[in-house]
This record gives structure tokens, sequence and C-alpha cells, in this order.
């Protein structure tokens, strides 16, 4: 939640009490943008289909992301990220990698983080058809198919041909011994892209006369003979420390890193040099993603935003209604009574308060933080 939230203001809103209706209805009417992932029929009965919104403001953008596309048979149905890796083939990768036939998922929100940046990348582009017509449109971010989409560009492999020329997937990806290489004191990535690098790499380590081999002469040699060029860089990696290696193979214009376990990343060297070393380690993941986005002098993301009306397009009367730092909109639990002072001294302040008159414009329309 952390990671995905950092730097957004946020308003939490009860759509099936009418004064909270009439609160987002307020904040729609100067609005930009929507998107929402509420099911299509859920959304239409609390009133906030894209008709009812657009009524209100006819230029916006209305991004609906949803599970599965409303041209097909799976139209309405729940997803979330294991719905739609068993769907789009993805958990039949692992067993064609390793041989275990039971399907699983990839350990990663990896359907969820794509869907996501689709939806991003669809709103910019109804954004850039905004600002060149002045119309606005809904946009519709389907999960499956947009996942779906995304695996296939390389693992359709031979079925994207009628009739198929070969097995689907992409051969170099589930091939079982394209995997990171054993060293004396761990495990290094070494990626001989090039076919010639095979044998480069093979004999960088001390054995040329495997590497010179006749039947590795020729590029079909080469392809023929991967296992075994696998297989043999595995057996010399083993004699090397991993430090030695990687530096051997950047020497060499070779990629190489050395395999890093998840839980050192937060002291990784490369991220801690890039996102700055006074960052807290467990906030420069989202900083290195977002400090290249925008230009020089941009305010940092960790700051709440200056003219915080202006930022959200949020109208003085729906500011009103906005709860007040540390006010609970649902019944508190107890749980929720005994964080609330560690909750207060987190607290920004003067989180909610207006600018003053005359400093910002209200207006949901590019006004600077």
């Amino acid at each position: 939640y952390i990671a995905l939230n950092r730097g957004k203001q946020s308003l939490v809103l009860d759509l099936k009490q009418e004064a909270d209706r009439a609160i987002l209805r307020d904040l729609l009417a100067d609005a930009d943008i929507f998107i929402h992932n509420v099911r299509a029929e859920a959304i239409e009965r609390l009133g906030f289909d894209y008709d009812s919104v657009r009524a209100l403001a006819p230029d916006i953008i209305y991004a609906h992301c949803v599970g599965f596309g409303s041209g097909g048979p799976y139209a309405g149905l729940q997803a979330y990220d294991d719905v739609i890796q068993a769907a789009s083939g993805t958990t039949t990768l692992l067993p064609r990698a390793d041989g275990d036939e039971r399907p699983r998922y990839l350990p990663s929100l990896i359907a969820d983080k794509v869907a996501g940046l689709h939806a991003a990348y669809a709103v910019m582009a109804a954004v850039v058809h905004r600002l060149r017509t002045g119309q606005g449109q809904h946009v519709e971010v389907p999960m499956f198919e947009a996942f779906s989409s995304f695996m296939l560009k390389e693992h359709l492999g031979g079925n994207t041909f009628d009739p198929p020329v070969g097995p689907p997937c992409y051969g170099r990806q589930v091939d079982p011994d394209r995997q990171p290489f054993p060293t004396r004191d761990g495990y290094v990535s070494i990626v001989p892209y090039r076919l010639d690098h095979f044998t480069k790499v093979i004999a960088l380590m001390g054995d040329e006369a495997f590497a010179r081999g006749e039947r590795f002469a020729t590029l079909e040699g080469l392809i023929a003979g991967q296992a075994d060029l696998y297989t043999r860089i595995a057996e010399l990696t083993a004699g090397f420390a991993t430090d030695e290696l990687v530096a051997l193979m950047h020497a060499n214009a070779i990629p190489a890193m050395p395999v890093r376990d998840m839980a050192d990343m937060a002291q990784e060297p490369h991220l801690e040099a890039s996102c700055g070393a006074n960052t807290p380690p467990r906030a420069r993941w989202s900083r290195c993603a977002n400090r290249r986005a925008f230009p020089p002098g941009t305010p940092p993301i960790r700051h709440p935003p200056r003219c915080w009306a202006s930022m959200t397009g949020i109208t003085e009367k729906a500011r009103r209604a906005l709860p007040q730092p540390n006010r609970q909109l649902r019944k508190p639990r107890d749980r929720d009574r005994r964080a609330a002072p560690r909750q207060a001294e987190r607290e920004l302040p003067n989180r909610y308060s207006l600018p003053r008159k005359g400093s910002c414009a209200r207006s949901g329309r590019a006004q600077p933080a």
C-alpha cells in the first residue's frame, strides 16, 4: 500500500451513503480524470457510470479498469492476479522451464502491475486526445486482455501463424538450462545473448579447447549445442568467486550481474547511489521510479501539494465535508484506538488546510503544485 500510494492525498467515501455520493459528484464536476475498478453493474447502481459522470463533466476522461473486456463472454466476472495468470496461460510457463508439471503462479503481482501500467498509458493517451480536441472519452482497460497481450508478445511463438509453424512459447525463456550459474560463493547471471558469446564466455573462463570445438564453428552448430554450452558454463563458473566473475564479464562486454537475494535489496549499492544515500531504504523504490518521470525542480513527492484544492479539483463545498485528521469514517476497532496516538504523530501539519485566499485558483485543471 505504501509503495503504490506514496505521495497521494486520500479521501474515504462510502458511496452507499447519499451524503458521500454528493461529495464525489462535487469532485467530479471539475475533475480531469476519473479512474476506478468497480464492476459495471455496481458502479451504475451507485450512479457513477460513464453517462452519469459525463453529465457532470462532459470532457472528463473516464477510465474503467475491469477484469475482462465488455465484449466477451467473461465480461462482468471478478478478477484478481491469480485468476488472470491462470486464464492467460502464464501458470504453464514454469512447468515448461523446470519439468514440474504442476501449473504455478509467477511469484509476483505481475498481472496487477501490468494492467495498472496499461491503464496509465491509456489515460495519458486520452489526455493527449483531449488536449488536441477538447473531448473526453470512456477508456476501458481489461486486465485479461492487457496481460494476455503482454505475455503473448513472445510466447505466442509458432502459433503466430495459421497454420502454426512451431510450438508456443519463446524457446530461450523456457529453456531449463537458461538459469543463474553457480559460483564458489553464490550465483551469477551471465547472458551470452549473441551466439558467439557462448564460446567467448567459455574461453574467458579457461576452456579454450572446448570453445573452439568443431561442432561450434557454425551458427547451426551453436544453436544445436546450446544445452551443452550452458552445461559447460555452469561447470566453469563454479570455480570462480561471484565478484571475480562479474568483473571478468564486464571487462569483456558480456552482460552479467550477481544474483541478489530479495532480502538484500534494501542495501543494493547501485540503487543506494542512484536514488540517494540519505533516502530511507524502503522509500528508495518509489523515489527511483518517480524521480525519472518529472523534470528537474519538481517538488519531492513526499511533500503534500502546496495547493491541495487545485491539485485535486475539489470544491469548497466538498472540502468542508472532508474528515479532519484521525477522524474515523467507520466505527473504530480496538486496534484502531491503540494506533490513534501513533497515527497522530505521523500526520503532516495542515494536511487538509485550504490555501489562503488568493494563493491559488480553485480548479481541477493543471494548476502548479
